[in-house]
């Protein structure tokens, strides 16, 4: 018995040892692979830090070499900025636009160039905000010949710009660093820049122009670019109807045959006039300048648009514009408008000046001159004000073909409100 006992004492004694030897193994092996976890763990943190070192590095290379950069490209803009300030504490004293305001005070008809150069003394004068700088930059832009005077345009709209108002300038009015650029003065043009440049269609009518007669830029938006297109209340084309006032006056056209100087300038098919061609308005003379076309017609006469419509534009010695408009009635054919259509070119390009033709802008127009009258706008951007328009009341016949082979489908801008205006007829 007592063996016994003995026996069983020596095998509990025996599995409590093999039982702790077990834990104690299991023990080992989870503290191993706690440890080897944690060594991964700590090399993986190690790498990442690591990159996150070389990525810091390399940032801040990046930005050492951006401020270089800036660096070099600060001096010059400290001397641009010391010359401005030079030239502002000149005009000052404001003595110098005194002057210019008293010489020009006697000329009701100053050029775009002039007024320009007027708000310029002006902002330097009374800065951007002052409400009288703002109308001169307003006006310059208004009186400027879109098609020539690009850089009136640019320093009028980046003037207004900078004064808070809503014009977007064209993209052709670049900033100096811009032209730099564009003369490959510089090379930092971003690859993103030169695919897009390079992916641009040639034929993109809206990469040639800045505005048009539907789209985004569209005459519902003209006035984005173009304020007075907005904002003027004295804006062509009308609807025609009465009551007219009557006035007593007369107009007569006197118009020479010179040479076809034709082109499309991408909005119209346009005609230009060699001097010689006059309107007599109630005796005044007014040259005129050009000739082009609108279809549907731009005028309505009482509610009714006609086929087409072709505006005659005169000027005078003054400056001040007339325009003389015949409609054009769907019916026989024109042998006057074939001619014209037959070298009308079908793409914007230059002018054309087919050898050995020869035309009269007189004959287009029909034997009976009464008008109504209005004063209103140029019908295209600026939109420019102070315009008399003569719309005679005969109308000239257009054939259904003739009308389909003028190469716009639409070119006319929506009728505008009277306001206070009142038509006249004679």
């Amino acid at each position: 018995m007592i063996f016994s006992f003995l026996i069983k004492s020596y095998t509990m004694k025996k599995t409590l040892a093999i039982v702790v030897l077990l834990l104690a193994a299991l023990g080992a092996g989870g503290f191993a692979y706690l440890q080897w976890k944690a060594s991964a763990g700590a090399k993986t943190e190690i790498t990442t830090l690591t990159e996150k070192a070389t990525t810091a590095e390399q940032k801040q290379g990046d930005v050492e070499k951006e401020l270089e950069e800036l660096k070099e490209k600060l001096g010059p803009l400290q001397v641009t900025a010391q010359q401005m300030e030079a030239v502002k504490a000149a005009f000052a004293s404001g003595v110098t636009m005194k002057d210019l305001e008293a010489a020009y005070a006697k000329d009701k008809n100053l050029s775009a160039e002039r007024l320009l150069g007027l708000a310029g003394v002006r902002l330097l004068t009374k800065g951007g905000q002052d409400p009288a700088t703002v109308s001169a930059f307003e006006k310059a832009l208004e009186m400027t010949d879109w098609t020539r005077q690009q850089k009136v345009i640019c320093a009028a709209q980046y003037a207004l710009a900078a004064a808070g108002k809503e014009v977007k300038p064209l993209s052709e009015c670049a900033m100096p660093t811009q032209v730099a650029k564009a003369e490959g003065k510089t090379d930092d043009k971003s690859e993103a820049d030169k695919k897009e440049t390079s992916g641009a269609k040639k034929d993109d009518k809206h990469a040639a122009v800045h505005w048009d007669y539907e789209g985004l830029m569209g005459p519902e938006n003209w006035g984005k670019e173009f304020p007075k297109c907005a904002r003027g209340k004295e804006q062509a084309p009308l609807d025609i109807k009465g009551p007219f006032q009557k006035v007593r006056f007369s107009i007569a056209p006197d118009y020479k045959t010179g040479p076809l100087r034709i082109l499309n300038n991408g909005h119209t098919i346009q005609v230009n006039v060699n001097p010689g061609s006059k309107l007599r308005i109630d005796g005044a003379p007014f040259e005129l300048v050009q000739f082009h076309f609108h279809r549907p017609s731009e005028e309505a006469i009482n509610g009714r648009r006609q086929a087409m419509v072709v505006h005659f534009v005169h000027k005078s010695s003054g400056g001040e514009l007339a325009v003389l408009g015949v409609l054009l009635q769907m019916g026989n054919e024109n042998p006057v408008i074939k001619t014209l259509w037959e070298h009308a070119p079908a793409k914007e390009g230059p002018e054309q000046q087919p050898e050995g033709v020869a035309f009269n802008p007189a004959n287009l127009l029909p034997r009976e001159l009464d008008f109504y009258h209005y004063d209103g706008s140029l019908t295209t951007p600026p939109c420019t004000e102070k315009v008399k328009f003569y719309i005679l009341r005969s109308m000239v016949n257009i054939s259904r073909e003739q009308v389909a082979q003028f190469p716009f489908k639409m070119n006319a801008r929506p009728l505008q409100p009277l306001n206070e205006r009142v038509i006249m007829s004679n």
